[in-house]
């Protein structure tokens, strides 16, 4: 009982949401000045909000140098539980919005430009004609990876993502909970103006010498064609131009000079208006599930959850789902 007593009397009627907000903001940019310039107040005044919370604690937050601050251990473990506090009351706003409102809301999603160009344009397509009150953010993020900063920094509710494998039994992690939607191949692809586009019967080592436009051999699509050439018994295809840009691939390859690797659906979605056509070659082994990733025990409000749905549906049009492997 004494313990909850010092909480009422020493913390807990000290301890503001609002100072909270600006400790966040002073870690985010790294600088008390920079912080201050952003919430629009003085220097000082950051400096005092930061003393007062140490003080209220009774640890030290952050470590001050000429260059800026960095936390302590005591001030990770703030922000760490912090964040997840901000992002309930966060979620219990929205709810309540939602509530007031069932066609409104909020959805913030990570995703990679290469299921932004193929999964997720249909799926907002819809959304925003059906909710047009629902506001969505979208921000790039890198997959393939089993990390995802941006779910654990509550910086988005969902992320979309391209997987490496298949997780196990809708798991990733201790922290990450996986739905996979669709299987997503690499298909081939060049411009309908191309000569390969004309030609029936097309090879891998018709193409080794033609100029290519992809991601890296080592990343993810570009991995699947070089090991396609590899186990073929050739030399890796000749990458002119090395990108992860969907938009910039889809309109060198449609002008029918080069070639590429993408993900079957940004060629279902992209394929006419770009006058893209697949090469009638098969890229062998290749699994590439695409699956929403949650943090686990973390409430989605309403309007993420629509946002699910209508993903899950939109997956359905565009491939099966994938057989989990066994062991």
């Amino acid at each position: 009982m004494s313990k909850l007593i010092q909480w009422e009397q020493q913390i807990g009627r000290r301890l503001q949401l609002r100072d909270l907000f600006v400790f966040f903001t002073v870690v985010e940019y790294g600088s008390m000045a920079r912080a201050a310039a952003t919430l629009g107040v003085s220097t000082p005044s950051i400096s005092e909000v930061i003393a007062g919370l140490e003080h209220a604690l009774g640890v030290r937050l952050l470590d001050r140098s000429p260059k800026g601050v960095v936390t302590t251990a005591y001030g990770d473990a703030l922000l760490a539980r912090g964040r997840a506090a901000f992002d309930e009351l966060r979620q219990g706003i929205r709810d309540i919005e939602f509530i007031a409102d069932p066609r409104a809301g909020e959805v913030r999603i990570g995703c990679p430009e290469s299921i932004a160009a193929g999964l997720l344009v249909p799926v907002l397509e819809r959304l925003s004609k059906d909710y047009p009150r629902v506001r969505f953010h979208v921000e790039q993020v890198r997959t393939p990876t089993v990390e995802f900063p941006e779910l654990h920094e509550r910086k988005v509710d969902l992320v979309l993502a391209r997987l490496v494998k298949l997780p196990a039994q809708g798991v990733i992690n201790d922290e990450l909970n996986a739905e996979v939607l669709f299987d997503d191949p690499f298909s081939l692809v060049v411009g309908e103006k191309s000569k390969w586009a004309r030609r029936r019967n097309v090879g891998l080592a018709d193409l080794v010498d033609e100029p290519w436009v992809m991601t890296p051999l080592d990343a993810l699509g570009g991995a699947f064609v070089a090991e396609a050439f590899r186990t073929s018994g050739l030399k890796p295809p000749n990458l002119v131009i090395s990108t992860f840009s969907i938009h910039l691939r889809n309109n060198l390859v449609g002008s029918g000079q080069f070639i590429t690797a993408l993900p079957a659906s940004v060629l279902r979605v992209n394929g006419k208006r770009h006058s893209l056509k697949e090469l009638p070659i098969q890229l062998p082994g290749q699994q590439s599930p695409v699956a929403i990733v949650t943090l686990r025990n973390r409430t989605l409000g309403p309007a993420v959850q629509l946002f699910i749905q209508c993903a899950r549906e939109v997956a359905k049009s565009m491939a099966g789902v994938p057989k989990a492997r066994k062991g």
